[in-house]
């Protein structure tokens, strides 16, 4: 359980869901689900409780049920912390929430980072930094780069990729606990919290000390994923990026599905075609992409695209 999740208020209630919680883990979802809506009668403002009961109710064949429960969780939490939006556009199979709620996302990665590196290198077979620095590294037209900018930096996975081939290198995210992680590893001359769903000016990525057009290379790895509609991020990058910078990203590859998809791990993928006209548009040039399995999910290759682009001149 993440911290999130860890306590109702309600002993008793508290008891139920750890009750839930093993049955769950042994199969009986609609015994978990059971024990929940009872944890719940005792404490019904408890939001990650019902959450978790719209999770063991859809496990068991009661989508309507588990819809009814995300409803809930939305009137308890308006700011959307569990990402019940999206997930409540999955099973009705509808166009999701735009933007994706920044709460849930820096949320998920808070919970995550004290697990980050382990779970995703070791158990996920995670391969982005190493495969996107492979392409952008060749690229760099000298070493040291002056500056780069690791947008959606993490714990510094590809910072680490990169470190020694810029000169000054900065890096942002949504997630104070990933930030933390960043911190410990001192890779980063400058790190900042920034949202990439907001404008320019209030993303931030731009202060005084951050001048605009100072990148000479920006990077997002794995990070597109989580953001659904890619204009607002993109429409930072001409102000990011200097003229004959560089753009080093990868996104989930939604292949013939559609240009921006939502899928069940909440997670979205874009289409090449989307990916090449919002380049235009905000006036980069593809310079080399590649199509690789980017890591696993419940054991099953997830594949990707990765793409450099460089900023008109």
């Amino acid at each position: 359980m993440t911290p999130h999740q860890l306590s109702s208020g309600d002993l008793l209630a508290d008891r139920r869901a750890e009750y839930a919680l093993m049955l769950a883990d042994a199969g009986d979802h609609a015994g978990a689900a059971d024990l929940v809506r009872q944890a719940l009668e005792l404490a019904p403002g408890w939001a990650a409780g019902w959450f978790r009961l719209a999770d063991y109710e859809e496990k068991s064949g009661r989508k309507e049920a588990a819809i009814a429960a995300l409803d809930t969780v939305l009137a308890l939490s308006p700011d959307d912390l569990f990402g019940a939006g999206l997930k409540r556009a999955v099973l009705r199979q509808e166009e999701a929430p735009a933007p994706v709620p920044s709460a849930y996302v820096a949320r998920l990665f808070d919970d995550y980072a004290d697990r980050f590196d382990t779970a995703l290198v070791e158990r996920l077979e995670y391969t982005v930094p190493q495969a996107l620095a492979a392409l952008v590294l060749p690229l760099m037209p000298e070493r040291p780069l002056p500056l780069a900018v690791d947008l959606g930096c993490g714990t510094g996975l590809f910072g680490s990729e990169i470190r020694t081939a810029v000169k000054r290198l900065e890096g942002f995210d949504l997630s104070a606990g990933m930030l933390a992680k960043a911190t410990e590893k001192g890779l980063y001359d400058h790190l900042g919290q920034a949202d990439l769903s907001l404008p320019a000016e209030t993303s931030g990525l731009f202060n005084s000390a951050l001048a605009e057009g100072r990148a000479d290379l920006a990077s997002a790895a794995d990070v597109l994923m989580y953001l659904g509609d890619l204009k607002a991020p993109f429409a930072l990058l001409p102000r990011l990026v200097r003229a004959g910078g560089l753009l080093a990203f990868s996104v989930e590859d939604a292949g013939e599905d559609g240009d921006v998809v939502l899928r069940p791990s909440l997670r979205y993928a874009h289409s090449e075609a989307y990916i090449r006209s919002l380049c235009a548009q905000y006036g980069f040039r593809i310079v080399t992409l590649e199509r690789r399995a980017i890591r696993k999910d419940a054991g099953n290759p997830i594949f990707g695209i990765l793409f450099v682009a460089q900023r008109d001149p």
